[in-house]
């Protein structure tokens, strides 16, 4: 039985074009859906030029009340009936009541390797901490944030004169190979946690 995939983004979306790119052949899941907290979010249109069904919930309007966004986007996502919802750059934090009605099916990636540097500006805290490697890491996701069980490390070297930025592009090469690489393998049932080097 195919496992369907839903995609939630904010931005330009690499993470879930390498996704969605994945999702072919002999692997045993599909991509249903792609949404966005924002309508001008440029994955949606890539996400469209690669033939998924997409979709946007402005959070704006809803100016601040979490709860009353989530019901939006959790009736979006029930049309769609996905198995599995990935958080591929998804810049929203979401409550406790959302979490737990995907609770064990919902990937986050993060840009770090979890527990170190929870939350943004990740890249420059490793620096300022005298890092000597940083990387991204696949969790499932708990109430807690950029919390829950890792399926998954690629740990990158910090390299003399990198600055966020560069350290950032780097990494991102990394989590194009190990976000795919893992769904595949949690679609397929295999929670052993992988590590890429």
């Amino acid at each position: 039985m195919t496992t369907r995939v839903a995609i939630l983004i904010s931005g330009g979306g690499s993470n879930m074009i390498k996704l969605v790119e994945s999702m072919v052949g002999d692997h045993p899941a599909r991509p249903v859906l792609v949404g966005s907290n924002d309508p001008e979010a440029g994955g949606l249109a890539k996400a469209a030029a690669l033939g998924v069904p997409v979709m946007a919930v402005d959070h704006r309007p809803f100016k601040g009340d979490r709860p009353a966004f989530e019901a939006v986007l959790q009736a979006r996502l029930e049309e769609a009936a996905p198995d599995v919802i990935c958080l591929a750059g998804f810049m929203r934090v979401l409550t406790e009541g959302f979490v737990r009605r995907w609770e064990g099916r919902m990937l986050n990636i993060h840009p770090s390797l979890l527990p170190k540097y929870k939350g943004l500006h990740t890249h420059a805290r490793a620096l300022e901490a005298g890092e000597t490697e940083a990387g991204c890491s696949v969790h499932l996701v708990t109430p807690a944030l950029d919390d829950g069980p890792i399926l998954g490390q690629a740990v990158v070297p910090i390299l003399e004169g990198d600055t966020p930025d560069t350290l950032a592009a780097r990494v991102l090469v990394q989590e194009h190979r190990l976000y795919p690489a893992v769904l595949e393998r949690f679609v397929r049932g295999n929670l052993t946690p992988l590590q890429l080097s």
